[in-house]
């Protein structure tokens, strides 16, 4: 199970350290592509297909389906750790998620997402402002599909 986060500078090279606790449950090769609110995600090659579940199977024909592939796969890099638990960020995901000097990488089950420092406290802090109402929210869309 992925949990907590974890802050770490991003290296000469775009070079940074993937977190310990999060290398021992993911391995070391991992897949980073786009993720939601401008993070990264990353996930194992034995988690990528689930990432993926919804989508795969739907027609070609429907456009959400094949942005959503387009999304995801399109943005993907399979990275392979070094010895010391290092990757070099792809620069176009770089660029997606604002990354500069600080990333937050945020443990979340099953996967992992990768922020800019200054967005994931801008993100974080929203969210808290708002979470009463967004669990709520959440809990009222999950009685209506009842």
């Amino acid at each position: 199970m992925l949990l907590g986060q974890f802050e770490v500078k991003v290296g000469e090279k775009s070079r940074i350290a993937f977190p310990k606790r999060f290398r021992e449950n993911l391995g070391d090769k991992i897949i980073i592509t786009y993720g939601f609110e401008n993070s990264l995600m990353v996930v194992s090659e034995q988690n990528w297909k689930s990432l993926l579940e919804g989508t795969e199977d739907k027609p070609f024909l429907l456009s959400n389906a094949r942005d959503t592939q387009r999304f995801l796969l399109g943005g993907a890099a399979m990275v392979e750790l070094d010895a010391q638990g290092r990757f070099v960020l792809p620069e176009y995901l770089k660029e997606f998620g604002d990354i500069k000097e600080e990333v937050t990488f945020v443990g979340l089950y099953r996967y992992v997402e990768i922020w800019s420092s200054k967005k994931w406290l801008e993100h974080r802090d929203t969210i808290k402002k708002n979470i009463s109402s967004v669990a709520e929210k959440l809990i009222d869309s999950m009685d209506s599909n009842k």
